[in-house]
């Protein structure tokens, strides 16, 4: 119950970032198949999907960590789906990573984006 309102807190950090930094958000939690789009966003003209975690800055390796090879292929294949059901696989897509870490005496969010942090794979998009 704690990991899972955690996570959805950390989402709404990263969309409010977003949002400062100029994008529209198109969708919040995308389920696409069997995987889930943390958000979608519009960078000018470039669609965005953003993987978001969020971690306590006790656990290894930090939030970025956590976006394994696995978990990119996960969302780049929902991304796929996305663009697909929606005719927008002609548009430019960007995967971005924000990752937010909770201080451990709970002082301080820190926020960390990272732009174009992996390609989609030649065999998602088209």
């Amino acid at each position: 119950m704690w990991r899972e309102r955690a996570a959805r807190c950390g989402e709404a950090i990263a969309e409010q970032f977003c949002v400062l930094r100029g994008y529209e958000i198109l969708a919040r939690n995308a389920r696409e198949g069997r995987g889930e789009l943390d958000l979608v966003a519009l960078d000018r003209d470039t669609i965005v999907f953003v993987e978001v975690k969020f971690r306590a800055e006790r656990d290894p390796g930090g939030p970025l960590a956590a976006v394994t090879a696995k978990k990119r292929e996960d969302v780049a294949r929902a991304a796929t789906r996305w663009l697909t059901t929606r005719g927008a696989t002609g548009r430019p897509v960007r995967f971005d990573v924000i990752g937010i870490t909770w201080a451990s005496d709970g002082s301080e969010l820190r926020v960390q984006h990272v732009p174009n942090a992996f390609p989609g794979g030649s065999r998602h998009f088209f």
